[in-house]
């Protein structure tokens, strides 16, 4: 059965689950959720997701929300991407649950404040802020990057399709590829996995189309 996932392509936690399902080789369609025209808000959409947020994740009966829940859920189905031991997979949710706080939280509403926030309402001491905080974070991924090839395990994991999903967005929110080597060599190294697709290839929509 083909699994659904609602999402759209400016969405970086969307994203994260997206190419999961893509890398995995599981059987999947998008769905698409015009989210800056208020369907998140929607009572329909709220029905499925009280969080009004993307991604959801319907795979038959089941219903799953927020894309690490979906990465774990997808691969434990398929087998892929999840580690191969226990000690692997704690390393997997380890870096996740950084990501999650340290990397996507702030580079996310970073991108936004940046690029969607109307310009009348951007503050420029919490985009500064911000800017500090994904710095100090992404410092840490890089030098982890300079002791092994992949975060949590000696292949690709959802762990780094997590902490990656953001920064392939072509937008600017602060972040160079080239003010960091390491992240920059990991990128391409997951860009160069069999099925791997930029966000607004892989997913509907982009800010393209509301020019």
């Amino acid at each position: 059965m083909t699994m659904t996932l609602h999402c759209f392509g400016e969405s970086g936690n969307a994203y994260k689950a997206a190419l999961t399902l893509e890398l995995a080789g599981a059987d999947w369609t998008p769905k698409f959720v015009d989210f800056f025209n208020g369907e998140g808000r929607s009572d329909a959409f709220l029905d499925l997701n009280v969080m009004g947020e993307v991604p959801v994740l319907e795979d038959g009966d089941m219903v799953l929300t927020q894309s690490g829940v979906i990465q774990d859920y997808v691969s434990s189905k398929t087998g892929k991407l999840g580690g191969k031991s226990a000690a692997e997979r704690r390393e997997v949710l380890r870096w996740m649950f950084f990501d999650n706080h340290k990397v996507s939280g702030v580079a996310g509403n970073l991108r936004f404040l940046m690029n969607f926030m109307p310009e009348d309402r951007r503050n420029a001491d919490v985009i500064a802020f911000q800017a500090a905080r994904l710095k100090s974070a992404l410092k840490v991924v890089e030098t982890q990057l300079g002791r092994t090839a992949w975060l949590a395990a000696d292949d690709i994991t959802i762990a780094d399709i997590a902490v990656a999903g953001y920064l392939f967005y072509p937008e600017p929110f602060t972040f160079d590829r080239k003010d960091y080597p390491n992240i920059d060599r990991w990128m391409d190294a997951i860009a160069a996995q069999p099925g791997w697709k930029h966000p607004y290839d892989l997913m509907p929509g982009s800010p393209a189309d509301r020019t």
